[in-house]
């Protein structure tokens, strides 16, 4: 493995903009999504395992869409709104964070969609149009996706997409109700995408998205 792979390439540059696949398109996030957003939030099963607090409100979701703009606004995220392309409805919501250009790394998270979408394909098919995005776009070496511990299904679909585990960080949060959650930290590196006996690329081929052989120039 190339260990300076990249470190003469330009800067990663992230920027709000859209990804278009057959199940889902990516949207930015805009303060115009506010009421579509909530709709689709309005499902308390959604937040049990999220590390953020249950959206009741039309308020909550101002607060939650106005830290993640903040966020992307310092060149920490890229926040997306998930819409359905047969239906044209927004059905939640996924985003990069914990953005690292000087060290090409970031966080694919804080994803959300109405039960009757999960188990739809929309999902995995966001994953992997972010992963491209990640590694043939912008250059990133890694993306890192964590879960609460007891989320099982939600680890289940991490190491079927191909995330590694890497370790749980012990008391690491106090979510809703004052739990104390135990986070499981998976990573996905761009030598695995491109790796075609690796479950990731093997993913995104039967999703019709294809990896890039080579890296950025």
């Amino acid at each position: 493995m190339d260990s300076t792979r990249y470190t003469t390439a330009a800067p990663m540059r992230v920027a709000p903009l859209a990804l278009e696949g057959k199940v889902v398109r990516l949207v930015p996030l805009t303060r115009d999504h506010a009421d579509a957003l909530f709709a689709a939030a309005s499902f308390p099963e959604i937040w049990q395992w999220t590390g953020s607090a249950p959206i009741t409100s039309m308020d909550d979701m101002r607060a939650y869409m106005e830290l993640a703009l903040s966020e992307q606004a310092a060149g920490r995220a890229v926040p997306f709104v998930t819409i359905e392309r047969a239906t044209g409805e927004v059905i939640g919501s996924t985003r990069f964070g914990n953005i690292s250009a000087q060290d090409r790394r970031g966080e694919i998270g804080w994803t959300w969609l109405r039960p009757d979408r999960q188990r739809s394909g929309a999902n995995r098919e966001a994953k992997c149009l972010m992963l491209r995005q990640a590694f043939d776009e912008w250059g990133m070496l890694r993306v890192e996706i964590k879960t609460d511990e007891k989320n099982v299904k939600s680890r289940a679909a991490i190491e079927r997409l191909g995330g590694s585990y890497e370790g749980t960080f012990r008391q690491h949060m106090v979510v809703a109700g004052g739990r104390v959650r135990d986070t499981i930290y998976y990573s996905i590196l761009d030598t695995e995408w491109r790796d075609p006996s690796h479950r990731v690329h093997q993913h995104a081929l039967a999703l019709g998205i294809t990896p890039r052989a080579e890296g950025i120039a």
